[in-house]
């Protein structure tokens, strides 16, 4: 009953603050429980509002950073969403209560152990739309278009969201942190991007090699 009501604290902490703003976030956070996605030595953690370590030196996010970058997705229930860098599979889970049935999700993990540590704690949860694969050298999918992406680790610069974005759909949306911002990237068209800057942040760095993850 305890921990049951940590849980319940946290979600009402992050209303209060403004990071949950509507019944369908608040479903998801609650029906999607954190502990599920953590090392067993920090379980007694889970329902603070901090980052916690994983395997291969990454975190599992802070929920209100998260929750934040999903309202900033504004998902949709038939969307088709690319979760760059699943590594715990929280936020893949997440995206995955949040379409239902009637979309689709897709995490990436470049480091094979958190593909497996991520696949395992999906499975506790067993969604039919959504599935992690290990992820190629290349960020995103090459040939595969979406109407959401999100990316949880920094990039350096702004020359990652370039190819993601090419993988959008128009109107689609691109949530990622650069340097200690979070920005959201919408494609008007082929040629036009609006672009939103949210400063504030600090997230590990974006790794795009087999000897490390994305963060998430």
């Amino acid at each position: 009953m305890e921990i049951e009501q940590e849980h319940k604290n946290l979600i009402r902490k992050m209303k209060y603050g403004g990071f949950i703003k509507n019944e369908e976030m608040e479903k998801a956070f609650t029906e999607i429980d954190r502990v599920d996605f953590v090392l067993e030595e920090y379980e007694d953690e889970a329902y603070k509002d901090i980052p916690l370590p994983i395997l291969c030196g990454q975190t599992i996010s802070q929920p209100s950073t998260v929750a934040f970058m999903l309202d900033l997705l504004d998902i949709k229930k038939d969307n088709k969403i690319l979760d760059v860098g699943s590594g715990s599979g929280w936020t893949t889970a997440l995206l995955a209560d949040l379409t239902e049935d009637y979309g689709s999700v897709i995490g990436l993990e470049i480091n094979p152990e958190l593909v497996k540590f991520g696949q395992n704690n999906l499975a506790k949860y067993n969604p039919k739309n959504a599935k992690i694969i290990q992820a190629k050298e290349t960020i995103g999918l090459v040939g595969e278009i979406f109407d959401r992406i999100l990316v949880s680790a920094a990039s350096i610069d702004q020359e990652s969201s370039k190819e993601l974005i090419k993988q959008l759909k128009i109107h689609g949306k691109l949530v990622m942190p650069i340097k200690n911002s979070i920005y959201k990237f919408e494609k008007i068209s082929k040629t036009e991007v609006k672009t939103e800057k949210y400063p504030g942040f600090i997230f590990v760095p974006l790794i795009t090699s087999d000897q490390n993850s994305y963060e998430k």
